[in-house]
């Protein structure tokens, strides 16, 4: 890997000094409890990039959509970060500690966000970390040598995006790749769900295969959750208007005192919700 930017060390700093606010994670019932994992690396040009997913076509929800390497608690003992990393080694091959591994890279956990509220009433606890390169020289390689190991039953394929494009309203300067299919970067609503204003983000990502330029679409929690961990990393808002929270923990914990999050959660959600959060 390529050493990181001067921003990108910065965008490093800031997040291992985040404190999250208090959380009532391990006191959500089980079926509610997940955790995602925001796994950064240092791309060939220095900057940090993280990995996304796309779910398998055959999963029971949100087939087919970009997400981030996660799922739910196995047990109440397991606490997110583990839980994100178990995913992460079942859904992408990021292992857990066995031999090559060690000798090429490292995994940090820098910080984890607030909960997030998903869809299906899932409450949902992102955990950030940096996939460091400890080979002499820098000279290991994230795709040839890490990933993918994808299981197919989960997860279709896997790309990158540069974690500051989600701040920006144009993936880059004077709209290039725009110009090359007339797709844009960013498109986002304000709806208004549980007495709160909420922002839905969509962010179509361009990925080259070969001459071919593909787009994925971002949205949903995953989008708010980029969005939000970007603003944490960089320092700054987004350059299109957002929430000034960061994540769901108080309207969460408000539901939750109110009766709202039960053992019936994350079978598709109330029904209530408008739009994808």
């Amino acid at each position: 890997m390529s050493p990181l930017s001067p921003t990108s060390i910065k965008a490093l700093e800031r997040l291992r000094a985040y404190v999250p606010p208090p959380t009532i994670y391990s006191s959500l019932p089980m079926r509610c409890r997940a955790a995602v994992l925001l796994l950064l690396f240092a791309d060939r040009a220095g900057h940090l990039s993280i990995v996304l997913t796309v779910r398998s076509a055959s999963l029971r929800t949100f087939a087919g959509q970009v997400a981030l390497p996660g799922g739910r608690s196995d047990h109440p003992d397991e606490t997110p970060a583990q839980t994100s990393r178990r995913e992460a080694y079942e859904e992408i091959g990021l292992p857990l500690g066995s031999l090559p591994f060690p000798s090429l890279f490292s995994v940090e956990h820098l910080t984890e966000l607030p909960l997030f509220l998903a869809s299906t009433d899932i409450c949902v606890r992102p955990c950030v970390a940096y996939l460091r390169d400890v080979t002499k020289g820098q000279t290991a390689d994230v795709n040839d040598n890490l990933m993918p190991k994808l299981d197919p039953k989960e997860v279709a394929s896997v790309f990158t995006v540069p974690l500051e494009r989600f701040l920006m309203d144009s993936y880059d300067d004077g709209g290039t790749t725009q110009r090359w299919d007339g797709v844009p970067w960013y498109n986002g609503n304000w709806f208004n769900w549980g007495g709160r204003d909420w922002k839905s983000h969509e962010f179509q990502a361009p990925v080259w295969s070969g001459a071919k330029l593909l787009r994925y679409k971002v949205w949903g929690m995953t989008a708010r959750v980029l969005v939000d961990a970007a603003r944490l990393a960089y320092g700054q808002d987004p350059a299109f208007p957002s929430p000034k929270t960061i994540g769901d923990e108080d309207f969460i914990a408000s539901s939750f005192a109110a009766g709202e999050v039960d053992e019936s959660a994350g079978s598709g959600g109330s029904g209530k919700r408008q739009g994808n959060l």
